[in-house]
């Protein structure tokens, strides 16, 4: 990416930059993005208000607003819109701070990879920035914000699961993400885990098959997103024993991939998991079939964390 305001080339050291995959469509999170209305409700760290006077996005177009602080303190920002290629792409020039943001939205069927890049003239002001008032911290907390926002507009059409566990959060991690692990808990209660592949790497996948009275049954995960200790976002699929996408053995109707964020938040040794799914380009009768089934599925892992939990318990020992 090149910018004539720069003064170095290579943005590596003077950028902050964040991915994340969220599970909304494209077009509505371009609406929360660009929409002062909404914007209004997420924009900013933890415990920030804003006051937006103006928000003309076009490019040449201002956007003026106060920041108003959780100490009471405020903050006046003014942008200019450098770019805007509706749904796609969006860029701005910050004045005071001076850096240039940019902003995509790529299509992931009905989610959206959103990818936010500020760049700095110089190394010691990124830096300032970052020990002065904590931007990077800020600014995962501002995308935070946004998935919280649309995960309220979206409320009822995903599944939502989460336990609070007696581990620390590094340990409750492993137990995702390391193969012999995973193999002591994952699945339904009382069926038997075979792991096949673990590639723990966005783009890798986790393949496995269950022993159950049921029968035999294979599974993937394929990992899109992962940000060590916090955050997975993998989708999961039947499959079959070459790692390929197959219909639950149960169903026709029952989507092919079901999109989860995972997250892992610890407070004074104990690790809580949040998880949220919901399916990808599902048609109308597959997304019913799995509104339908949210008890079931609740049902279902409620059983799988009582496994991850008894693992925890014998791991802390």
């Amino acid at each position: 990416m090149t910018m004539t305001t720069l003064t170095e080339k290579n943005t590596a050291t003077r950028e902050i930059s964040i991915i994340r995959i969220l599970n909304a469509p494209r077009e509505l999170v371009w609406k929360v993005w660009t929409d002062p209305e909404h914007v209004n409700q997420w924009w900013g760290p933890n415990g920030f208000t804003n006051t937006i006077h103006t928000m003309d996005v076009k490019p040449n177009g201002k956007w003026l607003h106060t920041m108003h602080g959780p100490d009471g303190t405020d903050y006046p920002n003014e942008a200019t819109f450098t770019e805007v290629v509706k749904p796609e792409r969006l860029a701005y020039t910050h004045i005071n701070p001076k850096f240039d943001t940019t902003v995509t939205f790529e299509k992931l069927g009905d989610k959206t990879k959103l990818t936010m890049q500020m760049v700095f003239a110089t190394a010691e002001e990124r830096n300032f920035v970052v020990e002065k008032h904590g931007a990077v911290e800020g600014q995962k907390q501002n995308i935070s914000r946004l998935e919280e926002h649309l995960s309220k507009m979206l409320e009822g059409k995903e599944l939502v699961i989460t336990r609070t566990f007696n581990a620390p959060r590094e340990l409750v991690w492993k137990a995702w993400t390391e193969a012999e692990r995973l193999a002591q808990w994952w699945g339904p209660k009382g069926a038997k885990i075979k792991v096949h592949k673990l590639d723990f790497n966005p783009g890798g996948i986790f393949h496995y098959y269950l022993e159950s009275e049921h029968g035999v049954m294979w599974g993937r995960f394929k990992y899109l997103e992962i940000v060590k200790p916090e955050r997975i976002v993998f989708t999961n699929s039947f499959s079959d024993k070459d790692a390929n996408i197959v219909r639950a053995p149960f169903s026709n109707d029952f989507p092919l991939e079901i999109m989860n964020i995972l997250t892992f938040s610890e407070q004074e040794g104990k690790t809580t998991v949040l998880i949220k799914g919901s399916p990808i380009n599902a048609t109308e009768a597959e997304l019913n079939f799995f509104n339908n089934m949210f008890s079931g599925m609740q049902q279902g892992f409620g059983g799988t964390f009582d496994q991850l939990e008894e693992y925890l318990a014998k791991a802390t020992k």
